[in-house]
């Protein structure tokens, strides 16, 4: 089972922008517009997700996760930190 992380946006280059300063490398797309990756370790997605809040002025962006099949979680200023503590519980190794 994967966690899934996706990125949406409705203004080309936005994506691509989030996701070079994140990596700190290009990173090629497909679609302007959407990207999603695929996590083996939960665990990784704190840190985009950290990333993502502590920058979302910057970027017109929305992130939505999934932790379990067929369910996505959309990652706002409100529950972000919620989020990555329950990863630490649910997935503490």
């Amino acid at each position: 089972m994967y966690t899934i992380v996706n990125l949406y946006s409705d203004k080309k280059g936005e994506i691509s922008k989030f996701l070079k300063d994140f990596y700190n490398k290009e990173i090629p797309l497909q679609n302007d517009l959407k990207w999603e990756k695929k996590y083996n370790n939960s665990i990784e997605i704190a840190d985009i997700i950290g990333n993502f809040i502590d920058n979302n002025e910057k970027y017109k962006i929305n992130m939505w996760i999934s932790l379990d099949e067929g369910t996505f979680i959309n990652v706002t200023d409100y529950n972000a930190d919620d989020i990555i503590k329950y990863l630490y519980e649910r997935f503490p190794y």
